[in-house]
């Protein structure tokens, strides 16, 4: 009970706080009430047969299997208030239709993480910021078998020989999971949640991610065709950002979105998308991210969109930025749009080691236009800091200048960033494609600032 009373205490002060008092309610810490579940749930899986209720519509498979619950739970010589039936009940149907401790969890949509790092150590992201949860597995074995359900449903597998895997739940969210013998201390789960409904351009406005001139200039680029490398850093928001931006390509046009796994929320209705592939078993039939931007140029896109470049493909998306596919869209991970090209360099000579740093750099420089970078901070929120053109090559040098910057000048007593956004006064040479595609800005969108109080 102390652990949880410290739980309640570091959570945050809001309506939305009472999830844990009724996740509390949901969740026994004693061995004998996770047994008394885990034995219910073995007798259930002995006494039903699973196979013919599969035939069943679900409604009616889920009501014959909430039955038979019901029925265990009544023979039990366990004495059970009907609170407690209630609630035994409910978590062996989370064990046999959802994933088990965790849907409570994935219920509440205000969190955006869920990280289990042992069985009995769980914590969620809200707002920014980690708070540790009453939630529990009963064992390794548990969690392994949650693990497994999840990365079953995506074709995917983890076991001792491949003891790592990306994969995603149904509604995009992404999912890492590592196992013993790579995980010293048991199984460890990582899922990046995303909102029921995507954030639009307009919420990333309101929550002064960034502002309304920003956004329209990046509207405008979006529009224009440009190709733009949106960077940052893991959970800075990268990919919120670029399905924001994503929202601004024309529903004429043909999509074609190639992910690691598939969590991009495209809102257009001609979109293709392609999904990398882990080996098999004996190590092969791999289908790597780079093959999948080779094949999509023969797939006639208007637009490729690729979730992130971490290898070898960084090449080959250059390479089809250059060669009339653009307004082409990926993110980096970095620390700054500079850090972004000096990542880039690395990965493409990953893919031709013979290509001298200068034809790789011309292939840069060349193929972007704009890098849009985004930063989460110590108060847990996220803001766009730089958006810089790529102008081209000076000598041997990539060179970039600054449009918009967001400049941090302190911290509130409370621990709230503060700072402000702001033009740097530089009209950016792709202006005149810009203009060609008939967007308009007057003077003043260049040298705006916008104080954050």
């Amino acid at each position: 009970m102390a652990t949880f009373d410290r739980t309640v205490s570091n959570l945050p002060a809001t309506r939305e706080a009472g999830w844990v008092m009724r996740l509390f309610h949901r969740q026994a810490f004693s061995a004998d009430y996770q047994e008394l579940k885990f034995a219910l749930h073995r007798k259930l899986i002995h006494r039903i047969n699973l196979e013919a209720l599969s035939l069943l519509p679900e409604p009616q498979m889920r009501a014959e299997i909430r039955q038979a619950v019901e029925r265990l739970v009544e023979e039990e010589e366990t004495p059970l208030s009907l609170a407690e039936r209630e609630r035994v009940s409910a978590e062996v149907l989370d064990e046999v239709f959802g994933l088990g401790p965790l849907e409570p969890l994935l219920e509440d949509h205000t969190i955006s993480d869920i990280l289990v790092t042992t069985p009995h150590m769980v914590y969620i992201e809200r707002a920014g910021k980690l708070y540790r949860t009453p939630v529990e597995f009963k064992d390794d074995a548990h969690l392994v078998r949650i693990i497994e359900k999840i990365v079953s449903r995506v074709g995917r597998r983890i076991d001792e020989s491949s003891p790592m895997v990306d994969a995603r739940l149904p509604d995009g969210s992404r999912v890492n999971a590592v196992i013993p013998p790579v995980a010293v201390d048991g199984p460890v789960l990582s899922i990046r949640r995303f909102g029921r409904t995507p954030l639009t351009a307009n919420d990333l406005v309101g929550n002064l991610t960034l502002t309304e001139e920003m956004l329209k200039l990046l509207r405008a680029c979006v529009a224009a065709r440009l190709n733009i490398i949106v960077s940052g850093g893991t959970g800075a928001g990268k990919t919120t950002l670029l399905n924001a931006l994503s929202t601004f390509i024309s529903e004429e046009e043909r999509i074609v979105t190639i992910e690691d796994a598939a969590e991009l929320q495209m809102q257009q209705t001609h979109v293709a998308r392609l999904e990398a592939r882990p080996p098999n078993l004996e190590g092969a039939g791999a289908i790597r991210i780079r093959n999948l931007v080779i094949n999509a140029l023969r797939m006639r896109p208007d637009r490729i969109i690729v979730g992130e470049v971490r290898g070898e493909e960084a090449l080959d998306m250059m390479q089809a930025m250059n060669t009339g596919h653009d307004g082409s869209l990926t993110t980096v991970h970095c620390n700054s749009p500079r850090d972004s090209i000096s990542r880039l360099e690395v990965m493409m000579g990953m893919a031709n080691s013979s290509m001298s740093v200068q034809s790789i750099r011309q292939q840069i420089s060349s193929a972007i236009d704009l890098f849009v970078h985004v930063a989460r901070f110590s108060d847990g929120t996220r803001h766009v800091t730089h958006i810089t053109e790529c102008v081209g090559m000076e000598r041997d040098v990539v060179t970039t200048q600054d449009i918009f910057l967001f400049e941090r000048t302190g911290v509130t007593p409370d621990g709230r960033v503060v700072g402000r956004f702001r033009a740097t006064g530089i009209r950016p040479k792709f202006y005149e494609k810009l203009r060609t595609a008939g967007f308009q800005f007057p003077p003043e969108t260049f040298q705006s600032v916008f104080e954050l109080r």
